[in-house]
């Protein structure tokens, strides 16, 4: 578990200090989409109230006019933390389901690690899904992170509380339905609760250098002719 248990938003929808990340009433909402966001966590009040009184001065580049590409990408370099971690994730299945893979680039101080990988049956959301699992399980300790994925599943599942309610209803979705894909959403959430993760939704094919990395990556996994079995994924379209 991450030992940081209060975290100061400088700069946010609502500046404070708050005891939790996730949930309507945790920092993540306050700083997740919001230009130029400036946080961090502590393990003591008393740090994160230093912070607050003299926060680090940083605020987005300002795009050209007219340059849509170049306001995608400044604000994503707005990363409020030096020691930040940046993950870029990706993943998709031809036919879906089909023959998939995923990618993930992680940045940490400043070097850049790539993970690929890929099932012979699979489908497009089990692949971002991984792709979010093995970008975090790369981390050696807790850290704070930032993950950009074009999956608008999985960043609602995470950011809108989605898959933590199904785990608390037994990974139920609704009375009569089940969950899809609680394997791999209750591996994602053990994760976030190690690390500080906040997730953000990025546009795919949109020129931004870690998702086309990822992008790739997904597309040479997925071409392989050796791919193994999404074992979890086959069993259950024989039930």
């Amino acid at each position: 578990m991450s030992s940081k248990k209060f975290y100061a938003v400088a700069r946010g929808r609502k500046p404070g200090i708050y005891t939790q990340w996730f949930g309507e009433t945790g920092a993540q909402v306050q700083v997740s989409g919001f230009p130029g966001a400036v946080y961090k966590g502590f393990p003591t009040r008393a740090e994160a109230e230093a912070f607050l009184k003299n926060p680090p001065n940083r605020r987005p580049r300002k795009p050209a006019a007219g340059n849509r590409g170049a306001a995608v990408s400044a604000q994503i370099s707005a990363v409020p933390d030096a020691d930040q971690v940046v993950i870029y994730t990706d993943g998709g299945a031809l036919g879906n389901p089909g023959p998939g893979g995923y990618g993930a680039v992680v940045t940490e101080n400043g070097a850049a690690r790539e993970f690929s990988g890929g099932y012979r049956l699979t489908t497009n959301n089990r692949m971002e899904l991984t792709a979010c699992i093995v970008g975090l399980g790369a981390l050696e300790k807790p850290s704070s992170v930032v993950l950009y994925s074009d999956s608008k599943y999985v960043v609602d599942g995470i950011t809108k509380g989605w898959a933590k309610r199904w785990r608390a209803n037994n990974w139920m979705r609704t009375k009569t339905e089940k969950a899809v894909n609680a394997d791999l959403w209750a591996e994602l959430l053990s994760l976030c609760e190690q690390h500080d993760v906040l997730f953000r939704w990025v546009k795919g094919h949109a020129g931004i250098a870690g998702n086309e990395r990822c992008d790739q990556l997904v597309r040479m996994q997925s071409a392989r002719s050796d791919l193994p079995p999404d074992t979890v994924f086959e069993q259950s379209r024989h039930r």
